[in-house]
């Protein structure tokens, strides 16, 4: 019996040691659940360049079959008529090029914390960026008056749909360079945007020049 009495009394305290304790527990995973929904606020830096590879890879593939097929069209077909490509687009190519220089600069310009020279440079390469997508219905505007249509050729048809493609996705990277330039000044975060919005800019630059190259070539 007194063996039984002093587990007894040794079980209490440490019972109510633990009861302190679980309290003690709670609050901690109460603390976890805090920090977690605080951590599902923040979305990782990866994940943006993730999502972009992603989306680009996509692009890529789109622009390679419709490339291959130019290919093919012209080369199983007696129809194929040399499309004159507007002067204009030597233009616009430069007006893209610089704009990846631009995004260069304003990159440097938030890793070093100037912010103010980074929106500066980053509002540049929109403008640059519209400005193009204007020189390129001004492209097209010059095919209209010389009576070149989508339907004229085949040559104008894969034009018309290249560019137009092109332009389309060059559309949504103006607006994500307007969605960056509008976001509050949290360095860690404005990073990790801007890196992936400079990522695909700097692919549809290349992308241009490489479609410019197979409308030369295929003429």
């Amino acid at each position: 019996m007194p063996v039984t009495i002093d587990e007894v009394e040794l079980e209490v305290p440490s019972y109510s040691g633990n009861g302190r304790g679980g309290g003690n527990s709670g609050g901690n995973r109460g603390g976890d659940d805090n920090s977690g929904s605080d951590a599902g606020k923040t979305i990782p830096q990866r994940t943006y360049l993730t999502g972009v590879t992603v989306g680009l890879s996509g692009v890529l593939m789109l622009f390679m079959a419709l490339v291959s097929a130019l290919i093919v069209r012209k080369g199983s077909s007696n129809d194929w008529t040399s499309l004159i490509v507007p002067k204009i687009l030597w233009l616009n190519t430069a007006i893209l090029i610089a704009s990846s220089c631009t995004v260069v600069r304003a990159r440097r310009l938030l890793a070093s914390s100037n912010l103010a020279g980074f929106r500066r440079w980053w509002l540049a390469t929109t403008v640059l960026g519209l400005l193009f997508l204007v020189g390129q219905l001004m492209a097209w505007h010059n095919l209209v008056t010389q009576g070149v249509y989508l339907a004229s050729n085949p040559s104008s048809s894969f034009f018309y749909v290249l560019t137009a493609f092109h332009g389309l996705h060059l559309v949504g990277g103006v607006i994500g360079l307007l969605y960056v330039a509008i976001q509050p000044a949290k360095q860690k975060r404005q990073m990790a945007i801007t890196e992936a919005a400079a990522i695909y800019w700097h692919f549809m630059d290349g992308l241009w020049v490489f479609i410019l190259l197979v409308f030369y070539i295929a003429q």
